[in-house]
């Protein structure tokens, strides 16, 4: 079954729509809240959202919502869209904390040359060596606990971070953290 978001944060409203569209349709650019998967939506008419506000994207009733127009990328936000997309996945890192430590915690190798870890920025061979080692006598607790176990690795929070802004801009090999693009298939 496919992963799908049931609410998403909104980053932007764009009341006409965007400029150079036929139609002047309420338009919300929201990220999922669990996949990271950026959206624009199209909303009931008259309708206001606010940056921030949360609204149900699933597949019953929608309040506000008429439809979603569709996938997008980092680059089609606006860029009011994507500094509030900047300050939300921040935010999101520091509320579910366990989840990421969880992350690292069960990570393991993408094939048999290289492991998730490593697609994490600024851990090279020596870092991962050195987290491998410490999650095997007793797995991470918090990104404090990361810090300390492993010596001279960057801010595990701006690490996570970083990865996430790189996945979101759609040209990532591996998707670790976010719902990776939508991406069409030429017909031939």
């Amino acid at each position: 079954m496919p992963k799908r978001e049931e609410f998403a944060v909104v980053l932007d409203f764009l009341p006409q729509g965007k400029a150079g569209e036929a139609q002047k349709v309420p338009i919300a650019q929201v990220v999922g809240e669990t996949y990271f998967t950026l959206l624009e939506l199209v909303l009931k008419p008259d309708t206001v959202a606010k940056s921030g506000e949360r609204l149900y994207i699933g597949a019953s009733e929608r309040d506000k919502v008429d439809h979603i127009k569709g996938r997008v990328l980092l680059r089609d936000l606006t860029n009011n869209g994507q500094k509030e997309l900047e300050a939300y996945v921040k935010k999101v890192i520091t509320e579910r904390e366990a989840e990421f430590v969880g992350f690292i915690n069960r990570a393991g190798a993408i094939n048999i040359h290289a492991h998730s870890l490593e697609h994490l920025p600024g851990i090279g061979k020596k870092h991962l060596g050195a987290m491998l080692d410490e999650r095997d006598k007793k797995p991470f607790e918090s990104y404090a606990d990361i810090q300390k176990r492993v010596p001279h690795l960057t801010s595990i929070g701006t690490i996570v971070f970083e990865r996430i802004m790189h996945e979101l801009a759609g040209d990532a090999k591996y998707y670790l953290f976010c719902k990776p693009p939508f991406v069409e298939r030429e017909r031939v």
